[in-house]
């Protein structure tokens, strides 16, 4: 086989050094390049997609050689996928291509612009497929200095403030991540993420709770939640549009992908702790409510779009706090459906302005006369966003309130307010912008073009597609999540709801199915509950003990 995950990563930077060689002037060679080499990453993802087996457990598709060698340090070049990181593997090279159409319209100083792209899908590809701890940080940290560029020169009239902001806060972040990968080091001698997880139980439980808030620190920022979330609107609202879609998109899945892959499974100890996982999900809660109401008082689009994206991540707090597959399930899956979604209006967003120049949503209105088929995508995504049933939206947020509710049901009573705020900004938007009689202003405003189209549709095949089947998503991810709680939930709680896998089965997930993948991967014994619970009404010739 291919070694498919350094191709996927490093595919960009070829097209990178492709770019140094072809003078600036030459436009239409700069575009492309840039594209062709966003294109080839987005096919190979496809692949790795494809070739993945969610029922064959532990890592896959696995590069493993050894890089830097020194007296008690041993550093390793290894890559691989499970079913938490496939999907954010092809989320990447979904955005990555589409926000490269995207960037048609970029002229000035083209030829930097496309190599800092470029150089930032390297970075955020090895996040995703890096299993050294070394190797990741390096991922980690190279997605920083692109974007920085990429706000700081491209962005809008405070891109230069933006663009510090967005540096300093993330780079806080990354600090407490090192110190945290250091320590683990220090403390069971290895790098290697599948070692690391392995050998964490060997950590007491203080260092355990320690651990966790010292990662949570880093992830947060980056995901952001409330309230380290203030770099994330000035960022969004100055960066250009193609950055905004890489930036809601794929940045800050970076640190929900965090969650899943270090905090829980690093600190399976410290997450059974009843008052560290209410602190999450009231943290989650906080940011639904909060910035959904200063989304509902915003006036300017994008930063509507920029808020709402804190509000929607919110959930994904919320759903790790329950402890139950569903709960995983579901925050896992508002990860994904939220990169899609927040992808497409920002795509939205940039339409609008770059023939309005303005995103002043009084200043628009009766747009659906005029503009009906921009009007129609418009509609699509923000019901997508606001949680109608049949779209992704709904059964990522369905999930997260009904995995959480046995756990944490104040919270999930409490998170029904953002819900309802969220309908509110939503459907206000939709009539500020669209509804009403047509400002004569915009008489002849033109409607959406096909290279516009043909980098929202790819966004809402995939959005109806998972909110219709869900499946599609969950078969792949849920093998994982399962393992992951196999070895966090503790054991004396009952998590689950009473009916939960009969839920989880309407939507074709075969749980008898993930609980085969969890003994192959723990040893643990076919009669036991989607949490690793032993299950006393089986029958004692059904078990191997």
């Amino acid at each position: 086989m291919p070694p498919l995950l350094t191709l996927v990563t490093f595919t960009p930077l070829v097209g990178l050094v492709i770019l140094l060689f072809i003078r600036g002037q030459r436009l239409g060679a700069i575009r492309a390049v840039g594209i062709l080499f966003s294109l080839l990453p987005f096919l190979i993802s496809i692949a790795i997609f494809m070739g993945y087996e969610p029922t064959t457990p532990g890592f896959q598709m696995e590069e493993n050689v050894p890089w830097i060698s020194l007296p008690g340090v041993e550093i390793c070049y290894h890559m691989g996928v499970d079913g938490v990181s496939v999907p954010m593997v092809l989320l990447t090279g979904l955005l990555g291509f589409v926000a490269a159409i995207a960037s048609w319209g970029i002229r000035d100083r083209a030829k930097e612009y496309w190599v800092f792209y470029l150089l930032l899908q390297v970075g955020m590809f090895g996040t995703f497929v890096s299993l050294d701890l070394f190797l990741f940080y390096i991922f980690w940290e190279l997605v920083l200095v692109p974007m920085y560029f990429l706000i700081g020169i491209w962005g809008g009239p405070r891109r230069e403030y933006a663009a510090i902001k967005f540096f300093l806060y993330t780079l806080a972040g990354s600090v407490f991540m090192l110190i945290a990968f250091l320590f683990l080091y220090v403390k069971l001698g290895t790098f290697q993420i599948p070692e690391l997880i392995e050998g964490a139980r060997t950590l007491t439980l203080g260092v355990q709770t320690a651990l966790f808030i010292a990662l949570f620190l880093g992830f947060a920022i980056k995901v952001p939640v409330w309230p380290f979330h203030t770099w994330l609107p000035d960022a969004h609202v100055e960066a250009p549009t193609p950055i905004s879609v890489i930036l809601a998109g794929v940045l800050l899945k970076m640190g929900t992908y965090g969650f899943f892959r270090f905090s829980f499974p690093l600190c399976p100890d410290a997450v059974q702790q009843g008052w560290l996982m209410f602190a999450l999900g009231t943290l989650g809660v906080v940011g639904i409510i909060y910035a959904a109401f200063v989304a509902f008082a915003q006036t300017d689009f994008k930063k509507l779009v920029a808020y709402s994206s804190v509000s929607h991540m919110g959930f994904v707090l919320l759903g790790l706090s329950g402890m139950t597959i569903a709960g995983f399930s579901g925050a896992y899956f508002q990860t994904f459906s939220h990169g899609i979604l927040s992808g497409a209006m920002f795509l939205i967003v940039g339409v609008i302005y770059d023939r309005a120049h303005t995103r002043d949503m009084d200043a628009f209105g009766g747009l659906l006369t005029r503009v009906p088929v921009y009007g129609g995508i418009l509609i699509f995504f923000a019901l997508g966003s606001l949680g109608l049933p049949g779209l992704s939206g709904f059964i990522a947020e369905f999930f997260v309130l009904f995995g959480a509710f046995k756990l944490q049901p104040w919270l999930v009573v409490a998170a029904g307010v953002g819900v309802v705020m969220t309908a509110a900004y939503i459907l206000t938007m939709i009539r500020r912008i669209l509804l009403g009689p047509l400002n004569e202003r915009w008489a002849e405003l033109p409607e959406i073009n096909t290279r516009e189209m043909w980098t929202l549709i790819p966004l809402g095949v995939v959005t109806l597609a998972i909110g219709l089947w869900p499946r599609f998503l969950m078969d792949t991810t849920d093998p994982t999540l399962q393992g992951i709680l196999n070895e966090v939930a503790p054991a004396h709680i009952e998590t689950g709801l009473p009916n939960h896998e009969e839920i989880l089965a309407g939507y074709g997930i075969d749980m008898e199915q993930v609980r085969r993948a969890a003994e192959s991967e723990h040893g643990m014994p076919h009669d036991t509950d989607a949490l690793g619970t032993e299950n006393h009404s089986a029958a004692p010739q059904d078990s191997p003990h």
